[in-house]
């Protein structure tokens, strides 16, 4: 597939709900629409490519690849989570227990509240954390010692 978001439905000009049926009758609407033989003035219709008309065709009508494109597309429109404002190494944190053991190390925001970040959110691989006071994000860097 070509990666081309929800292309396919709009090409065919079907809903993503659409019935094998219907997108057959699409598929057959959309090349005679296309087909240089088959159209009514010819020079003011914009057309689309045949060739990715039938590989819109192809991809939605086999129950098997439309699942794996509309998963795409799915998968697409997924937010990807908070961006940082900017990344921090662990160093410039402060630990903040007594004899530097607790495990929890904090960093000043820019607002006056605290970023944290402890041991058991490093061992499950957070970088992402916010802020105690206001929707600020950083992204904290820090390398895991293997035990050894």
């Amino acid at each position: 597939m070509l990666g081309l978001v929800s292309y396919f439905y709009q090409l065919l000009a079907v809903p993503r709900t659409a019935s094998a049926t219907d997108i057959k009758l699409a598929y057959h609407r959309a090349l005679l629409l296309s087909h240089p033989d088959k159209r009514v003035n010819a020079a003011n219709v914009p057309t689309a490519d045949i060739a990715l008309i039938k590989e819109a065709y192809t991809t939605l009508a086999s129950t098997s690849s439309r699942a794996t494109y509309d998963a795409q597309l799915s998968q697409n429109r997924k937010p990807s989570g908070p961006r940082p404002a900017q990344i921090i190494s662990l160093e410039d944190f402060s630990d903040t227990g007594p004899d530097d053991e607790s495990g929890l190390w904090t960093y000043g925001c820019r607002c006056g509240g605290q970023y944290r970040i402890g041991e058991e959110d490093m061992d499950k691989g957070q970088h992402l954390v916010g802020c105690t006071s206001c929707s600020e994000v950083v992204w904290v860097g820090y390398e895991i010692a293997e035990d050894g």
